[in-house]
């Protein structure tokens, strides 16, 4: 549901929480990056850093620069004057991802916490089962088919949490429990309604489907492609994941250490809502993934 208004809540004493729904609703997200990118614009004095999540986006101040009360009155406006949801424009660019689905080394994570803490059904089997697919390689073509939608970057380093932009792309799974060990460093996952790029060997809990040979994140950027910082991708970005082999994995990645691997991302331009919703809506009248 979408809120009538912006609901902000204090955290501490240099926080403001501005949440604008209670689901995962794509249009929450437009909205926080909307008011994000006003805000960045506007260089309201006191402003650390502004943080989004799907629906909600969290201010850190200064508070002895700003008072609340008039950081809330000031976002407020600002609000007020990014008008309906589909007038919202916001910068974005598009990264282009190989993704080497049903790989072995995701499979063999998979296959040690079966072995050591709980058996299951092969993820990419189980995703594609309690999404109704046919299998697998289905589940492949549905992913690779959409740009997902970088809502948030979550408290992994560089870990974009995405969404499919196509409806029907749209894969729901619940996460391990208990969750894994370990994760291989830039594995491809799924959970709830997510995708995301596990950027370092950690434990996870997300269902695991392929692994990318290019790092999305870099503590000590050398390429171009990271001029924004240490994350590849900043809420806003879409992703489109590209299916390549295992030759082709170990290809690149040997060019990811020679440092002669060239990312494909487009330079930044305006993505409008309002054209995301007049063709979203145009796929309602589609049918399901076999329409792709």
């Amino acid at each position: 549901m979408i809120y009538k208004k912006p609901r902000f809540s204090p955290g501490g004493d240099c926080f403001l929480m501005i949440e604008f729904g209670d689901d995962g609703a794509l249009e929450l997200n437009f909205m926080a990056l909307g008011l994000m990118q006003a805000i960045e614009q506007s260089e309201i004095a006191g402003i650390i850093d502004s943080i989004p999540s799907y629906n909600s986006l969290l201010l850190e101040y200064e508070p002895d620069k700003i008072k609340l009360p008039d950081l809330t009155e000031e976002i407020q406006n600002i609000f007020d004057s990014l008008g309906p949801i589909s007038d919202i424009e916001i910068n974005s660019r598009l990264a282009y991802l190989p993704c080497c689905y049903l790989d072995p080394w995701t499979k063999a994570a998979i296959e040690d916490y079966c072995l050591k803490v709980n058996e299951r059904e092969f993820d990419p089997d189980f995703v594609a089962r309690i999404n109704g697919l046919e299998d697998k390689h289905e589940l492949v073509r549905v992913h690779s088919n959409t740009e997902h939608w970088v809502a948030s970057i979550m408290a992994l380093p560089g870990c974009a949490l995405m969404r499919p932009l196509d409806p029907r792309c749209l894969l729901v799974s619940p996460k391990y429990n208990p969750p894994r060990l370990w994760t291989p460093a830039n594995a491809v996952c799924t959970g709830g309604m997510s995708t995301s790029i596990h950027t370092l060997r950690v434990p996870g809990g997300y269902n695991l489907i392929g692994r990318t040979p290019v790092p999305v994140y870099e503590a000590n950027p050398t390429s171009d492609a990271f001029r924004n910082g240490v994350s590849l991708l900043q809420p806003g970005d879409r992703v489109k994941f590209v299916p390549i082999s295992v030759e082709e994995y170990k290809y690149i990645r040997s060019q990811v250490r020679s440092d002669s691997y060239q990312y494909n991302t487009t330079d930044y331009s305006k993505f409008s809502v309002k054209e995301w919703e007049k063709w979203s809506l145009s796929l309602t009248n589609q049918g399901n993934t076999n329409d792709l």
